[in-house]
């Protein structure tokens, strides 16, 4: 994994929750004791009239999506992502994940693993290409035009961070132009992007929520206290990896980025288990109720039936992150959100403040939250 992310100079590194930009279906009311219940927690901020006119749409655009994202491994085992972008089973992805290698792994959506060669690899622009022979004829993402997006634009980042394949988070383009250097790279005219986005979502796409074309490809984070996220511009490579395509390098560069510059250890368990909140709802707010029962412990589960979880976070609307802290006790970690939430009651729509915390750890190697607790905050 360690291949597959670069943190800029500018800022150091933390991964936390939330995005700005939708809306999440969580729990009717905050319990006071929630260790067998639903537990309200972190998502983003989206207006109601873009979640009544735009759900469908949305869940079509990453249905549609998700079936041409992959997961790159290498054999050392970092991780990375791409996507496909035309029919002769060419994937982009970043220069950075595929650096020294010429072979590497494809995962697809439906659980193949493949085979992929790197047949066009950039040494300054943090841009490589990868052919999967099997994924010829398959239908590519389409791919923006340049002047397709500007700030306030609502997008979707996917990828597979920490491993998570498949994952989604939903944010908006918050700033754009931006410039800088990561050697060997030098990143240019980039977009500013709000998603979560952590380790292993390098290279996957950044998609607009409202047409499903790419936007850019995701290359890096940097934050003190909030996320922020960086995009490369499709528009500005598609000549590039086309000519690639059309004609493959026959010496592919094997040096890898410099090791100055790319984070040669494994992000913390704080930063691990701040982002597996942020997962949590940020699959609750694409309705995916399956995802994010999954990531609670097995005894979590064992006392709260899928059917409970699901029904607990239907009639609960936006609900926006104030802050979030993630401390180390032990063997487990221990992560406190301040949120504000919208709820619709019967007398009508109000908005409440919240203080969580949550206990995660590993079960089985994989980080699992555990257990958590919440009350109101006296306004």
């Amino acid at each position: 994994m360690n291949k597959a992310w670069i943190f800029s100079s500018i800022a150091s590194v933390v991964i936390i929750a939330a995005g700005i930009g939708s809306f999440s279906y969580i729990n009717r009311t905050v319990p006071t004791q929630l260790p067998n219940k639903p537990l309200l927690a972190s998502t983003t901020a989206q207006t109601a009239s873009q979640t009544n006119t735009g759900t469908s749409t949305l869940k079509d655009v990453i249905f549609n999506t998700q079936k041409k994202v992959v997961m790159i491994e290498l054999e050392d085992g970092s991780l990375g992502s791409g996507f496909l972008y035309n029919d002769q089973g060419d994937v982009i992805t970043n220069a950075h994940v595929v650096a020294g290698a010429l072979n590497v792994k494809v995962k697809t959506a439906d659980a193949r693993t493949l085979t992929g060669k790197v047949i066009g690899i950039g040494t300054d622009t943090d841009i490589a290409v990868v052919r999967v022979p099997e994924l010829v004829g398959t239908e590519p993402l389409k791919l923006a035009q340049k002047g397709s997006a500007d700030v306030g634009d609502n997008v979707l980042a996917l990828g597979s961070p920490l491993g998570l394949q498949n994952t989604i988070t939903t944010g908006i383009i918050s700033g754009v132009g931006r410039d800088f250097t990561i050697d060997p790279y030098v990143y240019t005219n980039l977009y500013q992007i709000s998603a979560p986005i952590a380790p292993g979502n390098s290279g996957g796409p950044l998609i607009h929520a409202d047409t499903g074309e790419v936007l850019g490809i995701n290359s890096a984070m940097a934050s003190e206290s909030n996320t922020i996220g960086f995009s490369i511009p499709v528009a500005e490579i598609q000549k590039t990896v086309q000519n690639w395509s059309k004609t493959p390098m026959k010496d592919v560069p094997t040096t890898s980025a410099s090791s100055e510059n790319v984070d040669d250890e494994m992000p913390s368990v704080q930063d691990e288990a701040q982002y597996i909140v942020s997962y949590f709802y940020e699959s609750l707010s694409m309705q995916d109720y399956v995802t994010a029962y999954s990531l609670l412990g097995s005894r979590w589960q064992s006392n709260l039936s899928y059917a409970d979880f699901r029904q607990g976070y239907i009639n609960t609307g936006a609900v926006s992150i104030d802050s979030i802290i993630a401390t180390k006790d032990g063997e487990q970690v221990k992560v406190t959100v301040e949120i504000t939430a919208e709820e619709r009651k019967d007398s009508g729509t109000v908005y409440s403040s919240y203080k969580l915390h949550y206990i995660l750890a590993y079960e089985n190697d994989i980080l699992k939250i555990l257990s958590g607790e919440g009350k109101k905050v006296s306004s």
